[in-house]
């Protein structure tokens, strides 16, 4: 259905000889209106509403409630936001497909077009959670796993095939590719979408949701999407918009580079132990400043992946030169390089490292303050720099021993700041004829190391 396009925002962009409609976000004006100060995020939903303008569920005044967002309210006004794709994993895609499979057969029985059930909006399911490990240890392990997966499956397989070939906009991407969120970031992420709309070649965001949390990893290529329920899956495929309120969005500023021996694992675990103590749950964080062009892609990635463990909706980086460097790396054509570049910087979604757009709420990190770090994989919150390793983990220990075991570590720690740095670590209890054992023996040993962590009775 065509926009009504209340603001005269419909136009064209030209880029190496083609020509895309797209809906301009500077046509956008009025009282109080101020798009060039939106968070990237905003302006990707902003065009969406432009876009998808049709009087009804989408209208002028929720264009002009967005592109005059006050960053202080709270969340209030609902939104209807049109994902350009939806992915999914073979768990929650599978019934989706088999929905559609039974609305086909339902027309059919009604006397109608079955072949006019169709995903409204493009659909990609990428089988990554059902390979098992059969075969390992071998040369050929990867290869007869995936044999293994097509024989034990061969039924679930044919009903994919037959809907990737029968449905219009639905791919499959087959076991043994890769988990659905390399696959997207890697291959299915267009940053710039292009569809065919009445006849018209239209440039938008690529936006999506996803059926695993872990859907924001793609956040880091400069695509807003995230996670949902496998009925909102289907709903958007189906074209459904997702209902939602305009969200607060918390700026995240980053300034600096990361240190000599300061690791993306750091970084991810800095940031995830400040937002957690913040507190952004169902709110947009976005991160800008000129520390972002110090990341490669890579760690935006990882960044974005770990929106679920802190909270927030998404965590999005906006598009740059690393973005497109990372769309070449993993070989999207020229064509499509071309596309970002100019409609990112045609509509205002282009970086500025010395932008500062409004935001509810602002953090700030210097990169060069990363140390090495270390955290538990189910609280990575609880970040525990490595320098402090030692005391935090004789911390932590008091609640697990005695007070006679406790004793006994002292002594130990006396005798070792009084031993030579070189010579092998001091023994705290004797061997049981009475005897000490060589301090080479313990550690070669790990059962004897733990049996001496017990003094004897």
């Amino acid at each position: 259905m065509a926009s009504q396009d209340s603001f005269g925002a419909k136009s064209t962009l030209d880029v190496d000889g083609k020509s895309y409609e797209i809906f301009r976000l500077d046509a956008v004006q009025g009282d109080g209106l101020d798009v060039d100060s939106l968070p990237f995020s905003l302006k990707v939903l902003l065009e969406n509403l432009l876009r998808t303008e049709d009087g009804a569920d989408i209208t002028a005044d929720d264009i002009r409630a967005l592109a005059g967002w006050e960053a202080d309210a709270d969340p209030s006004k609902e939104i209807q936001f049109t994902p350009a794709r939806v992915i999914m994993q073979d768990f929650t895609g599978v019934p989706c497909v088999v929905d559609l499979a039974t609305m086909r057969e339902a027309m059919a029985d009604l006397g109608g077009d079955a072949s006019k059930i169709n995903p409204l909006a493009p659909a990609e399911m990428v089988i990554d959670h059902s390979v098992i490990a059969d075969v390992f240890g071998t040369p050929e392990a990867f290869e007869r796993n995936v044999e293994i997966e097509y024989e034990r499956n061969r039924e679930r397989y044919q009903f994919l095939r037959w809907g990737q070939g029968a449905f219009d906009d639905f791919k499959v991407v087959p076991p043994g590719t890769g988990i659905v969120h390399q696959v997207n970031i890697e291959h299915l992420a267009r940053v710039a979408f292009t569809r065919e709309v009445d006849g018209v070649l239209q440039a938008y965001p690529d936006t999506c949701v996803g059926t695993d949390s872990h859907t924001t990893m793609v956040n880091g290529i400069g695509v807003v999407g995230w996670g949902v329920g496998g009925i909102e899956a289907e709903a958007a495929m189906l074209g459904q918009p997702v209902s939602m309120l305009i969200p607060r969005v918390v700026g995240f500023k980053l300034s600096g580079d990361l240190p000599e021996g300061s690791t993306a694992t750091d970084l991810v675990l800095t940031i995830t132990e400040m937002l957690r103590e913040h507190g952004v749950v169902g709110k947009f964080v976005e991160f800008y400043g000129p520390g972002v062009s110090a990341l490669p892609l890579a760690n935006r990635a990882t960044i974005g992946n770990m929106s679920p463990e802190f909270g927030s909706t998404i965590a999005v980086f906006p598009i740059d030169d690393e973005t497109v460097k990372y769309l070449r790396l993993t070989g999207r054509s020229e064509e499509q390089l071309a596309l970002v570049e100019s409609y990112a910087k045609t509509q205002g979604l282009w970086h500025d490292p010395a932008a500062e757009p409004r935001y509810s709420e602002k953090l700030e990190l210097d990169l060069a303050t990363v140390v090495p770090s270390i955290a538990g994989p189910k609280r990575p919150q609880d970040r525990i720099q490595v320098t402090e390793a030692k005391q935090s983990f004789r911390g932590a220990l008091r609640a697990y021993v005695t007070d006679e075991a406790d004793a006994v570590s002292g002594a130990y720690d006396e005798a070792l700041e009084e031993s030579f740095p070189a010579s092998d670590a001091p023994a705290t209890s004797e061997g049981v004829d009475g005897q000490t054992p060589a301090a080479t023996t313990c550690r070669a040993r790990p059962r004897t190391v733990a049996a001496r962590a017990t003094p004897p009775r």
